[in-house]
């Protein structure tokens, strides 16, 4: 991976900056306000709770009901308040990655809320929503596999780099690789791909996105021992 600067002084495997702020929605069973670059989300979390209507609930473990939305404020031209295409599909796959780390078997005929709103919008909106909703799981005290850690890599301006903002991902040449991981255990839960990249820059691509996610993976971790320094630290 080259070492040239971006446009905002970053080196191509650099994150943005991020902070993680637990509890902060006192109205739910658990909530995460993530700021990542200049993303703002906050994810909450009801349940599990009894499933209405009752046909829609499965027997055999909770349902995982995840909306993805981005508030009409959330970018320079104001979005409708009517869910889109997009973020229908980010919400069906989102939560799907999420329910590969909850232990759902556990409530059957049950329903988990999952909401993430996002204030503002950067680029890399959907990882940092899934990743603070996998931290509102946990801050709900809801028995976890392990943390759904998610970071994008690509390419853009003919450069390998990891977490684009939003300049970096309307390049011409720009690629963009959302992916989240099951941690500890790098379980992959969701890998979703815009542009077109070689084999071999894909494998690149993975590879620093990988190191990113462990990177993400540690915050989470502390954030988390910081506000239950009695339960115990995560084990690695």
């Amino acid at each position: 991976m080259s070492e040239e600067k971006r446009h905002d002084g970053r080196k191509p495997n650099d994150l943005r900056p991020i902070e993680i702020k637990l509890g902060v929605n006192k109205n739910a069973d658990g909530s995460c306000l993530l700021t990542w670059g200049k993303n703002v989300v906050l994810a909450t979390v009801h349940g599990p709770k009894q499933m209405f209507p009752k046909h829609l609930s499965n027997p055999s473990k909770a349902v995982i009901d995840y909306k993805y939305r981005m508030a009409c404020i959330s970018t320079p031209e104001r979005k409708s308040p009517v869910p889109g295409k997009r973020d229908k599909e980010i919400s069906l796959v989102s939560g799907n990655a999420l329910e590969s780390a909850i232990m759902v078997e556990q409530f059957p005929n049950t329903v988990i809320e999952i909401n993430t709103l996002i204030f503002t919008a950067d680029a890399g909106t959907r990882v940092a929503a899934l990743t603070a909703a996998s931290l509102a799981a946990a801050d709900a005290g809801l028995p976890m596999k392990g943390l759904i850690s998610s970071v994008a890599g690509g390419r853009s301006n003919k450069q390998l780099v990891l977490d684009l903002d939003k300049q970096e991902e309307d390049a011409p040449d720009a690629v963009d690789l959302a992916c989240a991981m099951l941690m500890p255990q790098k379980e992959i839960a969701l890998l979703q791909m815009d542009g077109f990249v070689d084999i071999k820059e894909t494998k690149e691509i993975l590879k620093n996105t990988v190191k990113g996610i462990e990177t993400v993976y540690d915050m989470q971790k502390k954030a988390l021992i910081e506000k239950y320094p009695l339960e115990g630290e995560i084990n690695e």
